[in-house]
């Protein structure tokens, strides 16, 4: 039997090997380009959202006159859930006092639980109830009148943030703040400046 050589059985050439591995190139540079741009995307959204808490409040205390959680007269404006009335004193807080953020409300009795009730029943956000809205990041928010803990203390309202991945804290503090999160008007309840893993809580002036 006569072997015949086929033709046409070259590989590919330096060229085609060239094109192929510019199109690779390209579409990983594609796929990395467009996760950064929904990672930062995500970000912006993220900010936003306590941007949109805090203009809801200011609202609320435009129509009203006192914030919502604060406000005295609360039980004859929102009975679908009734709520109670807040003493009016102008803090969403116990009193007087600085209160830690509650993160996980689920019925009225304190101004910063009944204040998304109120938010809600006056139009200002959406949903029902006193449930905490979420963040993109699955944390809860908060709205209450703190003492930052890290740094020179500041005593005053802070729209609060749980479980904020470390990256994420830190890009908020660099791209919107002053980077760190002892100082400015986005702080941390423990330092994320340096961190490298976990999550934070993080505080936005209001």
């Amino acid at each position: 039997m006569i072997l015949t050589k086929k033709k046409n059985q070259a590989g590919f050439t330096l060229v085609e090997l060239a094109i192929v591995l510019v199109i690779i190139g390209l579409l990983l540079g594609g796929i990395i380009k467009g996760q950064e741009m929904i990672a930062n995307a995500k970000i912006k959204r993220t900010y936003s959202a306590q941007k949109e808490i805090a203009a809801a409040i200011y609202s609320y205390y435009d129509r009203y006159g006192v914030y919502p959680g604060d406000d005295s007269a609360a039980t004859t404006k929102f009975t679908n859930p009734a709520v109670t009335n807040g003493n009016a004193n102008g803090l969403i807080a116990v009193g007087a006092a600085t209160t830690a953020a509650n993160f996980a409300c689920t019925a009225t009795g304190t101004e910063q639980c009944d204040l998304w009730s109120e938010l809600r029943q006056a139009g200002f956000i959406t949903g029902s109830g006193f449930t905490n809205p979420t963040h993109p990041y699955g944390g809860a928010i908060a709205v209450s009148y703190y003492n930052a803990p890290l740094g020179t203390a500041l005593l005053q309202h802070w729209v609060q943030m749980s479980n904020v991945p470390y990256d994420i804290a830190k890009a908020f503090d660099q791209q919107y703040d002053d980077g760190n999160a002892a100082t400015g008007s986005i702080r941390g309840v423990t330092d994320y400046t340096a961190a490298t893993t976990g999550v934070f809580t993080v505080l936005f002036k209001l």
